[in-house]
């Protein structure tokens, strides 16, 4: 945030996207102020700065910890600030501003007291929310596509521009903007639906952080995979290995397509290779080792699961589970509108997730048909081995179950 911008805060003084706080502040009211910004339009709390818009400056230790907090415990859903120490706004005195974009996921609320309250922003106050402003905002927020959301305090820095530029030049073929150039950036990650500007405020939306930030986890803790090998044929507290693991979808590759820096797919696939044993084969009188899962078989199977799979389904990650006979790979969330596990058999199609599908796509991680069950899961196990992989629905996610041997 640029100093020029923050003076003309200062000089325009409250309203409904703007509010003072001297950093006595308590934690009840700045959550309260915080929430009644992310049910409206966002905005910015100046700490350190009286009603009357007097820098007062800022005494507090760690205060940046302390807002983070609050925005975690205090807030629900929890989010993460953006924060910007502004030196000296006035003569040897500093202010922090708290940006807060519009919240993806209204209504949010003030947890106070084991209480939940939900503010909406009026004016230059902040007032409890009427039952029907509360259901309005339900109804916006179901409206939206899940991954076309903004993810609260996820700005440019917290997409990966190495990955980003990869992607459009080596991937696509084409160019990417200068590291600093940030409004041609800006304008190029809104026409792809990865980022939203609201109130000149660029976020990043759910499928940017997920495809390319720096830390998913750190903005969508269900974005990675859960990955045990068990050694028994049924799920125990006994494991052998039990790893989550996490980062961005896709690759960092090389100009000749080597890779550089594993994304999630390549470590999940990764995983599965560590942590099975290659059964033998015997062609004459020599010996060769064979994957007791063909790594193309593996590769689209945890694809399908990471790009179709229900990212509203908070505290929940992709689970991948070795057991001695068998590989299984559990995506969150039940199938889509009318499909079923029959007819994704059969070659149904459906992408949940159209911006993820189609990026994947552009890196051949996914078949450009929609049809990776029918044409190469099934025939890749088939050809493999003689087993048929099991598919699974039930209300809460969608199992692929990968055989090592014929039952």
């Amino acid at each position: 945030m640029k100093r020029t911008e923050v003076l003309e805060l200062l000089r325009d003084g409250e309203n409904s996207t703007t509010e003072f706080k001297r950093d006595e502040v308590q934690r009840h009211d700045l959550a309260k102020v915080i929430v009644s910004f992310l049910n409206l339009e966002g905005g910015a709390v100046l700490l350190g700065v009286d009603d009357s818009g007097r820098v007062r400056g800022i005494q507090r230790d760690r205060l940046d910890d302390w807002v983070a907090e609050v925005c975690r415990s205090g807030i629900e859903p929890p989010i993460v600030p953006l924060l910007y120490r502004v030196r000296n706004a006035a003569p040897e005195r500093d202010i922090l501003v708290v940006r807060v974009p519009q919240g993806p996921d209204k209504p949010y609320a003030r947890v106070a007291s084991g209480r939940r309250t939900y503010y909406i922003r009026v004016g230059g106050t902040s007032r409890e929310a009427s039952r029907d402003e509360l259901e309005r905002m339900y109804q916006q927020s179901g409206r939206l596509l899940y991954g076309l959301k903004p993810v609260p305090g996820a700005g440019m820095d917290a997409l990966d521009k190495r990955r980003l530029r990869d992607y459009f030049a080596r991937v696509l073929g084409g160019s990417a903007p200068y590291d600093h150039d940030f409004e041609s950036w800006e304008t190029l990650l809104k026409n792809l639906d990865l980022a939203r500007i609201d109130n000149n405020l660029f976020t990043a939306t759910i499928n940017a952080v997920l495809l390319f930030g720096r830390t998913p986890h750190r903005y969508l803790p269900q974005s990675g995979v859960r990955a045990i090998g068990y050694p028994e044929l049924e799920p125990d507290y006994a494991t052998h290995v039990d790893q989550k693991l996490s980062g961005p979808l896709v690759d960092l590759g090389a100009s000749d397509g080597t890779i550089v820096e594993a994304g999630l797919v390549e470590m999940t696939c990764d995983f599965v290779r560590r942590n099975t044993r290659p059964g033998v084969r015997f062609v004459g009188t020599r010996r060769i080792d064979v994957r007791p899962y063909p790594d193309k078989v593996v590769r689209e199977a945890v694809v399908n699961a990471l790009v179709h799979r229900d990212y509203s389904i908070a505290g929940t990650d992709v689970m991948l589970e070795i057991y001695p006979d068998r590989l299984e790979i559990h995506s969150p969330g039940k199938l889509p509108n009318t499909v079923t596990a029959d007819g994704i058999r059969q070659g149904a199609r459906y992408a949940r997730n159209q911006t993820i599908f189609n990026i994947m796509r552009d890196y051949g991680h996914v078949d450009g048909r929609g049809m990776g069950v029918r044409n190469k899961i099934i025939p890749g196990m088939l050809n493999h081995n003689g087993t048929d992989p099991d598919l699974v629905e039930n209300d809460h996610r969608f199992t692929v179950r990968l055989w090592n041997a014929p039952r």
